[in-house]
């Protein structure tokens, strides 16, 4: 048996195609820091207005690779 206070899961970890909201449109901290990671990346055209969250969580994650941010 599982104890989570004791061993507590990892919940920032699971996979956006997971999410339940991950089809809705992206926050508003998702858009401004994917537009800063993208212009840091060298690459603002790949910025896109219409991501949802699970979509956007995604392209962060390639963005701050590309952009080698922590």
């Amino acid at each position: 048996m599982s104890h989570p206070k004791t061993e507590p899961s990892d919940n920032t970890k699971k996979d956006p195609d997971e999410w339940v909201s991950g089809d809705d449109p992206m926050t508003g901290a998702q858009a401004s820091y994917l537009k800063t990671l993208c212009e840091q990346a060298g690459t603002p055209e790949a910025y896109d207005d219409n991501l949802t969250k699970a979509a956007a969580s995604k392209m962060i994650d390639d963005m701050r690779e590309k952009a080698k941010v922590g």
